[in-house]
């Protein structure tokens, strides 16, 4: 007989589980947290959950609480006897950690991947990596997960007369030309150049943007600097008009400001991290991609349909 399925949440990602939870057919599972004087916490299952295949929605975001939360969670369940304890972490934290990139750093993604294990996690389903290589910093089972099957239907639905795909960066040119070539459109990148982290110093438009309807394809949006400066140059080389498409809104500081006064059209964003949508902020689900997931994972079944993206990344 299949051990049963339980979906539980971290305090910070409860929004999406909770949807999560309603796609795949079942109430989320039951956690309290007690919390002490000087801020310690300790979560625990109030139901049981032995011989059940476990898991648990939790993004790694900002603070660092959420991710301690995570670890408890599965340090919880392999103790409560979990058959089996899956970390769904829509958004990996971190991950822009992923190498060495000067003297005396240290490696955050692995460091990450390395406390989940120690936890007792047996696989990690998450989506959109800063890094693809990430799925190499451990040696379990991790699904990587793309929201493309939910921002392309949108995109073909907005039926944009001149349509051209775009990075910000050169670093995101890969992800920006598989949805250029999924799109069969053609891709524009911005080559910028930064003094300090979190501020671009120039940035130049490789590609011609005029008289065309130009989608910026990002995984993250942190400051919304480059995403505003890029639409701002983009509409000062003729552009119809210019939207930001991104994956995780971890919008810090005065990011979502930025959005809403910049040049952009429309800003689209998954669920990911939470986000309230407004006029030109518009938020897509994921809950559906997941609960499909976790219903096949379970029940032993592939899940290659929701890789078509990598063949062209």
């Amino acid at each position: 007989m299949s051990e049963k399925v339980n979906i539980f949440a971290g305090r910070a990602t409860e929004y999406l589980a909770k949807k999560i939870a309603a796609d795949y057919g079942q109430k989320l599972g039951k956690v309290s947290t007690a919390v002490f004087n000087d801020g310690e916490f300790q979560p625990s299952y109030d139901e049981t959950i032995r011989g059940n295949s476990v898991f648990i929605v939790q993004s790694t975001f900002s603070p660092a609480e959420n991710l301690m939360e995570l670890l408890l969670l599965i340090d919880a369940a392999k103790r409560a006897s979990a058959k089996k304890v899956v970390a769904v972490i829509p958004y990996f934290g971190f991950a822009r950690q992923d190498r060495k990139d000067k003297p005396r750093v240290s490696i955050g993604a692995k460091l990450m991947t390395n406390l989940l294990v120690a936890a007792g996690v047996d696989r990690i389903v998450t989506m959109d990596l800063h890094s693809d290589q990430i799925q190499g910093f451990v040696d379990l089972p991790m699904d990587h997960l793309y929201a493309s099957s939910i921002f392309i239907p949108y995109l073909h639905n907005l039926k944009l007369p001149n349509l051209v795909l775009a990075s910000p960066d050169t670093g995101g040119a890969k992800r920006a030309a598989a949805y250029a070539i999924f799109l069969n459109t053609d891709l524009v990148i911005c080559f910028k150049q930064r003094k300090t982290a979190g501020v671009v110093d120039s940035m130049q438009v490789i590609g011609d943007v005029k008289g065309k309807d130009v989608v910026l394809v990002d995984d993250i949006i942190d400051s919304g600097g480059t995403i505003t400066t890029a639409a701002e140059l983009m509409m000062k080389q003729g552009a119809s008009s210019v939207r930001a498409l991104c994956t995780h809104a971890v919008f810090s500081g005065n990011a979502k400001e930025k959005l809403e006064n910049s040049s952009l059209h429309e800003v689209i964003v998954s669920d990911t991290i939470p986000q309230q949508g407004s006029d030109k902020i518009t938020v897509l689900s994921t809950s559906g991609i997941f609960a499909d997931v976790i219903d096949k994972i379970h029940n032993f079944e592939s899940i290659s349909d929701h890789f078509q993206f990598t063949t062209i990344l």
